[in-house]
């Protein structure tokens, strides 16, 4: 399955693992590669430049397939050195940076004199083409569905990927309610070069999460996340506990929301506990829709073997076959 993604990757499959804060590390970015993705280890993640500067190195012990790293620039509690893990990211050989959150223009002179293949995420059609102008080399659409940031517009891929094929010159992968071959073929159908997949990466072996965590989104069905921060405009979506329904009555209650009211509830480290403690209504943690879809706990090779023989199998078979007897029934109306 040749698309122009694992051309300018140097990949087997169009599937990439996107970034994610305190699960992008390198056990699971390796894996992921070592099974014909894209693996990526998430800057942030690290608690310094130094210390993703090792994760890298450690990365490159346990896979020698290429494999890129997340930088996310967003509203943080803490100042973030962001300059200084860009730094690292380029001195180290990296070839392929994922950015989202801010527009990373400042970013790309560097990374481009470097060589890095830039791949931007977007929110809507806007930010895709302004992404487009300012030189990323890859877009990756984020519909409504996703984990984490989906934006304020709420539009789901169904919408924005078509639109996107439409627009863009440049070519962009799909992201957001992705899981399974049947999304990766859509996916391939409606102009995307491949998918992005986060939340179903978290439910799999390698994942650096507790298992607590994976059952639970075994269990979840569609209807199990739930969207904060509505009320400040920087919408997340993440898995519905009981700290999650805490958020919402909070910015339920009349009058303007203020970050200080729910700031305890929502700090990343109580997040990050909910990973390593398997206490899942300790903090928030990011899921998407997708984990509707999410039955078991597989290997990333047993994961991409089987999403990619789907959506071959339904490419090949089902598409092909349907395609044949429209053509027969055009013929025999003429």
């Amino acid at each position: 399955m040749r698309t122009r993604l694992t051309e300018m990757l140097g990949i087997e499959h169009p599937i990439v693992q996107g970034g994610m804060q305190w699960v992008g590390l390198a056990e699971l970015a390796a894996a992921v590669s070592n099974a014909g993705g894209l693996g990526i280890l998430t800057a942030l993640t690290q608690p310094t430049p130094e210390a993703l500067d090792k994760e890298i190195k450690r990365c490159r012990e346990m896979t020698d397939k290429p494999f890129g790293v997340n930088l996310t620039i967003l509203p943080t509690i803490k100042p973030v050195p962001y300059e200084e893990y860009a730094r690292v990211i380029i001195e180290s050989g990296i070839k392929i940076v994922e950015t989202a959150g801010r527009n990373p223009e400042p970013f790309l002179p560097p990374y481009k004199a470097a060589g890095i293949t830039v791949i931007h995420k977007c929110t809507s059609i806007r930010h895709s083409l302004k992404a487009e102008r300012i030189g990323v080399d890859i877009v990756s659409v984020d519909g409504f569905e996703c984990a984490g940031h989906p934006g304020e517009d709420d539009i789901t891929n169904f919408i924005l990927l078509p639109l996107a094929a439409r627009k863009l010159s440049i070519p962009f992968i799909a992201s957001g309610g992705f899981g399974d071959g049947k999304g990766l073929a859509a996916a391939l159908a409606l102009g995307a070069e491949g998918i992005n997949m986060g939340t179903r990466f978290m439910a799999t072996k390698e994942a650096p999460i507790h298992d607590k965590v994976k059952q639970a989104m075994v269990e979840a069905n569609e209807l199990d996340t739930a969207l904060i921060f509505r009320s400040l405009r920087n919408t997340a979506r993440v898995f519905k506990n009981g700290i999650a329904e805490q958020v919402l009555e909070i910015e339920s209650r009349p009058g303007e929301t203020q970050f200080e009211d729910i700031r305890e509830l929502v700090q990343g480290a109580r997040g990050r506990e909910v990973y390593t403690r398997g206490e899942l209504d300790h903090g928030i943690w990011s899921a998407g829709m997708v984990v509707g879809l999410i039955d078991d706990v597989p290997t990333c090779e047993e994961l991409l073997r089987r999403i990619v023989e789907e959506a071959e199998q339904i490419i090949a078979e089902r598409l092909s076959a349907i395609g044949a007897v429209s053509g027969r029934d055009i013929h025999a109306s003429a």
